[in-house]
């Protein structure tokens, strides 16, 4: 399958080919261009991208550190598979980072924390209203990184940033189902998580973290169970 660039090579700056490789990879594996599975071929992306096979190797070990991509025995690579038999597992995870960061958040955020938060906020919501799912993916990261930040716990921190990260492509499929018009009231939500911040309310954080990861969790779930079956006249 030929996948076209979502960005020109002529467009690079000198030095940059590894970040600039990596950028259309990621781009295109997080919004599915690249479907789970599918073998990416060294040669095919060089003669595309115009670029040497080296930088693009080095890409390639750093979407693989981010577990976008897989090195297989053959040293061929291939887009990283969804895990869809353990997505439980993701969901109880990342749930749980979303109520514990968004609590230790309430305690011990400092104004340059809700600052912070606010300002990755504005950028959220700014993805939302351009309809851009990729913004949209990476701000609300930034969002809850920042949240995670407040939080003054390190491996909290850690463990949820790779949970976001290794929950990208779910996230994409999330905002597919809304036809990448995410409804207001999701901007809201966080918009109510920041003002419980703001006012130090433990419990009011649980609870608005866990809803706001239910929510993603059961339309997520509705979707990837959507009965796509088509009536056939034989």
């Amino acid at each position: 399958m030929t996948v076209i660039p979502t960005r020109k090579p002529a467009e690079r700056k000198r030095g940059s080919g590894v970040q600039f490789i990596y950028g259309v990879l990621r781009d295109e594996i997080l919004n599915l261009t690249l479907a789970p599975g599918s073998p990416i071929d060294e040669v095919q992306l060089s003669e595309r991208l115009a670029m040497s096979r080296t930088p693009i190797r080095e890409a390639l070990v750093r979407l693989a550190g981010e577990g976008l991509v897989t090195t297989l025995p053959n040293r061929s690579t291939v887009v990283a598979n969804i895990d869809f038999l353990n997505l439980h597992t993701f969901f109880d995870a990342i749930t749980l980072m979303y109520r514990v960061t968004t609590r230790l958040a309430a305690e011990h955020r400092t104004e340059a924390d809700l600052e912070a938060i606010r300002a990755r906020q504005a950028e959220f919501a700014q993805a939302v209203a351009a309809q851009d799912a990729l913004e949209m993916i990476g701000t609300n990261r930034e969002f809850h990184a920042a949240i995670a930040v407040a939080g003054r716990n390190p491996y909290y921190e850690s463990l949820f940033l790779r949970l976001l990260d290794e929950g990208r492509r779910l996230l994409r499929l999330y905002y597919s189902s809304f036809d990448d018009q995410l409804p207001q009231r999701y901007v809201t939500e966080h918009e109510e998580i920041i003002a419980a911040i703001e006012a130090r309310d433990i419990e009011a954080c649980d609870a608005l973290a866990k809803a706001h990861a239910d929510q993603i969790t059961a339309q997520i779930r509705k979707m990837i169970a959507v009965d796509r079956r088509r009536e056939i006249a034989l």
